[in-house]
């Protein structure tokens, strides 16, 4: 089992995003803050998890965190600031939405900037260490994921129900075949 806190007697809340290496659509961002003595044995980096136990761990942790909310910096931001800038913005965003306000912040990764006067931990592969930031990973995939699925509806061409604004062999041959959308980002390579 992931560990509850880095630092005990803290407010914590773990950060992570999805969608950076993607082609299309935006990148998420999560902020959580779960219960000091919150335990669970699925829970972990979401990339480790079916689905379906994505699907399931966000119902059980938006039901159980003491503050979460995802945030979202669409594919035009990314085009101006870069993906980095455009994922540390959208944990800002996060953070500053949730209803309690965290003493230290665990950040998935090795690069952040500091939000106002919170101190912050990076943690490789955090993830798959931390509850509150494995939390914050499946927030953040799941919604960036039915985002996704609701513009499968309108351009059903890229198959955004399988591979979610990803760069599949697929998803490149269809932007070939068919050109990019408004929700494609323009500073990938994409063939």
């Amino acid at each position: 089992m992931l560990k509850s806190y880095y630092q005990k007697n803290t407010i914590e809340a773990g950060c992570d995003e999805a969608g950076r290496g993607c082609l299309a659509g935006p990148v998420f961002a999560a902020a959580v803050i779960l219960p000091a003595k919150y335990k669970n044995n699925v829970l972990n980096d979401s990339k480790q998890l079916s689905e379906k136990q994505r699907d399931l761990l966000r119902i059980e942790i938006e039901t159980h965190a003491l503050a979460w909310a995802v945030a979202q910096i669409d594919n035009h931001e990314i085009d101006k600031i870069n993906i980095l800038q455009a994922s540390i913005q959208a944990m800002h965003q996060a953070v500053k939405a949730l209803s309690i306000t965290p003493q230290l912040l665990l950040i998935d990764g090795n690069r952040f900037r500091a939000y106002e006067n919170i101190p912050h931990h990076c943690i490789i592969k955090g993830d798959g260490k931390y509850l509150a930031i494995a939390a914050a990973s499946i927030l953040a995939k799941t919604h960036r994921d039915e985002f996704m699925l609701q513009l499968h509806n309108e351009f059903p061409m890229y198959n955004w129900i399988q591979n979610k604004g990803y760069p599949t062999l697929f998803h490149r041959k269809a932007i070939i075949e068919h050109g990019a959308t408004d929700y494609h980002r323009i500073t990938f390579k994409r063939n």
